[in-house]
C-alpha cells in the first residue's frame, strides 16, 4: 500500500516537472522564433510581452543620441512597448503630414494629457478641441499685443542686467558659476514678472533658494519619467517614491500660484474702486483674470492656474535651456564668438551715432561704471533694433537646431493611418517627431548636419528662415508655438548683453550632457569661469 502511493507521487512530481519542461521550451520556443523572425530587423530588438522596453530602459539617459542612430538610417522607427507603441519621426514629408496635413488624426491625447495634468492641468499645451482653440485664440491676440511687447522688453532687459551685475562681481577672479542656474533663475524671474506681475528675487544676488523653482523643476523630471515608467500609476495610487515626492511639488507650486491669483484680482479690484484703472499691469494672469469676469470664457481660479503654469514652463525652461546651449556651442567654437562679438560692437557704434549717444568708457574693475555703461548698451536694444543682429539671430537659431528645448513630442492617434514613406500607424498608439533628430540628419542638412554653423542661415548677410516641417525646433502647423517672437527677444536681449560684456571660458573636465527631461536641460549644469570684455 505504501509502495503503490509512493509511485503514484513520484509519477505525479514526474508529470509537474515535465509539465514545468514543456512550459519553459514552449516559451524559449517563442522567444527564439520571436528573435529570430526579426533577424533582418533594423530598429531596435523586440521581445515577448515587453516589446523594445528592455533596449529603451537601457538607453534612456542618452535617448535623444539612441534616436538618433536609428532614425539616421531608417527615418522612422517603431518602437513597441507593454501598452503602447511609440513610433517617431525625422522625415520633414512624415512631419507635415502629422502636424498639418492630418492634423485632426494626432492630438495630444488622453495618455499625454494623463501623464502631464498633475503639472499643466488643462492649460494650452495639454489640451485638444475647442479648449486648446479658444485659449489659442486668446493667447495668440495677447502676444500680439504692444502692451505686452513693450512690457516684455523692459522685463528681459532689467533682468539681463541683473545677470550681467552678478557675472562682473566673480569676472576675473576665476571664480566658477553655473551659468545654466542664473539663467533659469533669470527666466523664472522674468516670465513671474510677465506672467503673474510678481517679483520672486531668485536673481538676486545672494542667489537665494526658492521653494517655487525648486518645486517646478521636480515636478518636471517626474512627470517625464511617467513616460516610460509603466509602475507610475499604481505608485500614485499608494503615494509612493517619485510620485509621492511630486505629489509634494504640486503642493508647493499651487500654494505660490493661487495665491498670487488670489493677490491679484484683489489689486484690480483695489484699482477699479479707486479709480485707477489705469494703473492695472500688463502682464498675463491679470489679462486673463479680466477675461474671466466674462461669464461666457468660463475661466476658474483652476483654469488661470493651468494657464499661467503653462505660459512658465514655456517661457522659463526653454528660454533658458538654448541660452546655456548658446553659451557653450560659443565657448567651443571662437570664431563663431568673434564674429558675434564684432557684429555687437559695430551695432552698438551705429546705434550710439543714430541715437546721438556719447558712450561711456569704463574701467571693468570699476562695478558701478560697468553697470552703467552695460545699461547704455541695454537701452539700445528694442524689438525693432535686435531685428538687425543677423548673425547673432543665427547663433541662437543653429543652436536650436542642434539643441533644440523641447527634443521629442508626442502626439496621440485617433484613427489608423499611413504616413507619405508607407509606414502604417494603429489608432491608440503615439508617433512622435524628433527635433533633436531632424537637426542632425544629413537628408535634412547636408553633410555637415552635425557641424555647429551659424552662416547656413544667411545669404549676403541677411538672415533666411528654413520650413517649419524642417526646423522645428517651435512645432510647425495649426500648433506652431504663439510664443516664438518673445523668446527670440528675450534670448537676443540676454545674449546680446553677455556676449558683449564678457568672454567664458568653460572648466576643466566639466562633464556637458543632456539630462532626460521635457526640456533639454544640462545635467551637471554648465560650469564656467568669467572675464569682461573692453
Amino acid at each position: 500500500m505504501e509502495e503503490k502511493k509512493y509511485l503514484v507521487l513520484v509519477s505525479s512530481s514526474s508529470e509537474r516537472y515535465m509539465g514545468i519542461l514543456m512550459l519553459a521550451f514552449v516559451v524559449l520556443s517563442w522567444i527564439f522564433i520571436h528573435r529570430w523572425s526579426q533577424k533582418n530587423h533594423r530598429g531596435p530588438k523586440t521581445w515577448p510581452f515587453v516589446g523594445a522596453a528592455i533596449e529603451q530602459l537601457m538607453n534612456y539617459e542618452r535617448m535623444h543620441d539612441w534616436l538618433v542612430c536609428y532614425l539616421s538610417q531608417l527615418k522612422t522607427v517603431v518602437v513597441p512597448m507593454p501598452f503602447t507603441t511609440y513610433t517617431y519621426i525625422a522625415d520633414p514629408a512624415n512631419v507635415e503630414h502629422v502636424l498639418k496635413t492630418n492634423f485632426a488624426n494626432y492630438p495630444k491625447g488622453e495618455t499625454y494629457h494623463s501623464y502631464m495634468e498633475v503639472l499643466l492641468g488643462d492649460g494650452i499645451f495639454n489640451v485638444d478641441g475647442e479648449l486648446w482653440r479658444k485659449q489659442r485664440k486668446t493667447a495668440s491676440f495677447e502676444f500680439a499685443s504692444k502692451n505686452l511687447r513693450d512690457f516684455s522688453t523692459k522685463v528681459f532687459r532689467e533682468y539681463s542686467l541683473k545677470l550681467c551685475s552678478i557675472l562682473n562681481q566673480v569676472s576675473g577672479h576665476n571664480r566658477a558659476v553655473d551659468m545654466q542656474e542664473l539663467l533659469m533663475r533669470m527666466t523664472l524671474d522674468s516670465i513671474c514678472k510677465v506672467g503673474f506681475g510678481v517679483e520672486i528675487g531668485t536673481l538676486a544676488p545672494n542667489l537665494p533658494d526658492n521653494r517655487f523653482a525648486q518645486a517646478f523643476d521636480t515636478a518636471n523630471i517626474i512627470v517625464t519619467l511617467r513616460f516610460i515608467d509603466p509602475l507610475w500609476k499604481m505608485k500614485r495610487f499608494l503615494n509612493l517614491g517619485s510620485e509621492a515626492l511630486l505629489d509634494n511639488s504640486i503642493k508647493v507650486i499651487d500654494d505660490f500660484t493661487y495665491s498670487v491669483i488670489k493677490r491679484r484680482k484683489a489689486e484690480i479690484e483695489e484699482a477699479r474702486e479707486t479709480g485707477r484703472s489705469n494703473k492695472i499691469k500688463y502682464d498675463i494672469l491679470t489679462r486673463f483674470i479680466e477675461l474671466s469676469e466674462d461669464a461666457e470664457n468660463n475661466l476658474t481660479d483652476k483654469s488661470l492656474r493651468d494657464v499661467v503654469l503653462n505660459f512658465v514652463i514655456a517661457g522659463r525652461d526653454t528660454t533658458a535651456t538654448t541660452l546655456t546651449w548658446a553659451v557653450y556651442m560659443l565657448m567651443t567654437h571662437a570664431h563663431v564668438a568673434e564674429k558675434l562679438y564684432s557684429e555687437l560692437k559695430t551695432f552698438e557704434e551705429y546705434r550710439a551715432k543714430e541715437e546721438n549717444i556719447s558712450l561711456l568708457q569704463y574701467d571693468t574693475e570699476d562695478l558701478e561704471l560697468f553697470n552703467q555703461r552695460a545699461t547704455q548698451f541695454a537701452e539700445l536694444l528694442n524689438y525693432d533694433s535686435m531685428g538687425r543682429l543677423y548673425y547673432l539671430h543665427a547663433v541662437i537659431t543653429e543652436t536650436l537646431r542642434l539643441y533644440p528645448a523641447v527634443p521629442q513630442d508626442p502626439k496621440g492617434i485617433l484613427e489608423d493611418d499611413v504616413l507619405p514613406d508607407g509606414t502604417k500607424l494603429k489608432a491608440g498608439g503615439m508617433v512622435t517627431y524628433v527635433p533633436y533628430s531632424m537637426g542632425r540628419m544629413a537628408y535634412n542638412w547636408g553633410p555637415d548636419a552635425a557641424s555647429f554653423k551659424p552662416e547656413r542661415w544667411l545669404k549676403d548677410g541677411v538672415f533666411q528662415n528654413a520650413s517649419p516641417f524642417k526646423f522645428t525646433a517651435f512645432q510647425a502647423g495649426p500648433r506652431i508655438c504663439l510664443g516664438k517672437d518673445s523668446a527670440y527677444l528675450q534670448m537676443k536681449m540676454s545674449l546680446a548683453i553677455l556676449c558683449r560684456f564678457f568672454k567664458f571660458k568653460l572648466v576643466p573636465n566639466h562633464p556637458v550632457k543632456y539630462r532626460m527631461m521635457t526640456i533639454l536641460s544640462m545635467e551637471h549644469g554648465l560650469k564656467l569661469t568669467v572675464e569682461t570684455c573692453s
